[in-house]
């Protein structure tokens, strides 16, 4: 599988119901050293107690793309579409590979139109 269409998947997995409902699935996905700049603009942090998950949520990914930044570490792109608040935000992810396995060290989600 293409590192790109991994990472896609691993996104995509973020956004399912079962990982987001479940506090352990969630952790794994993500790196020590986690935090996020959420679109609501609050920080979050892979330390703190997500006990039920973090919310379900019914979102859409489009645009997606990979942009390398070493060997063992990448940054992704994408839009996303909530069709439950029916709003558009812009998000990047970085990925390190440690131990041969992907993990989100960093994300951000920024409120954006539709047009842009």
């Amino acid at each position: 599988m293409e590192l790109k269409d991994h990472i896609k998947k691993l996104e995509e997995k973020l956004l399912t119901a079962e990982v987001r409902s479940s506090k352990t699935e969630l952790k794994k996905l993500l790196a020590d050293e986690f935090f996020e700049f959420g679109s609501s603009g609050r920080v979050l942090y892979k330390n703190e107690d997500f006990e039920g998950g973090i919310g379900i949520i019914k979102i859409t990914l489009s645009d997606f793309d990979i942009h390398p930044l070493s060997d063992h570490i990448v940054l992704a792109t994408y839009r996303t579409f909530n069709e439950e608040t029916n709003q558009h935000a812009l998000r990047s992810s970085i990925w390190k590979l440690n131990d041969g396995v992907w993990k989100m060290m960093f994300h951000q989600g920024t409120k954006t139109d539709p047009l842009f």
